[in-house]
């Protein structure tokens, strides 16, 4: 299935090299200038080149850098820091009023309780040192309770 192994020769193939072509260096004689109205600026240029061929075309501003942009007196960091910190600050004004509320509610229940106790306690007092002659509930003769109960067992 295999051819047997014969030796080969390289084959030597042709090889071709190519050269670049040189360009012919550009005469260094300027472009004549085509002379502008003073006011306006055409819309469309021509340029005459050293050998004779006219190019034509739009004119181009020349590049103007970026402006910088302004960078402000105070940084960023620093303004969130103090926004922070006035932050921070109504924060804990808040704490401080809530603390007082809490406080304050916390000593107008405490009265309440106390109003409460002593109207309930001079309420008690009241009925039981009432100097009236009527008095509620049932009133009974223990010794007589007892004679009876002597007298029927005995």
């Amino acid at each position: 299935m295999y051819p047997d192994h014969t030796p080969h020769v390289p084959v030597q193939r042709a090889v071709e090299v190519h050269q670049p072509t040189p360009i012919p260096p550009a005469i260094a004689t300027p472009a004549p200038v085509v002379p502008v109205q003073p006011g306006s600026v055409p819309a469309v240029a021509s340029i005459v080149l050293p050998d004779g061929r006219v190019v034509t075309g739009y004119a181009i501003d020349a590049a103007r850098p970026e402006p910088v942009a302004v960078k402000p007196v105070v940084s960023r960091t620093a303004v969130n820091v103090a926004l922070g910190g006035v932050g921070f600050l109504a924060v804990c004004g808040g704490l401080i009023l809530l603390t007082s509320f809490i406080a304050a509610l916390t000593a107008f229940i405490t009265q309440l309780i106390i109003l409460a106790a002593v109207i309930f306690g001079g309420w008690i007092a009241v009925q039981l040192f009432s100097t009236s002659g009527h008095q509620g509930g049932t009133t009974v003769n223990i010794r007589r309770a007892v004679i009876k109960r002597n007298h029927f067992h005995g």
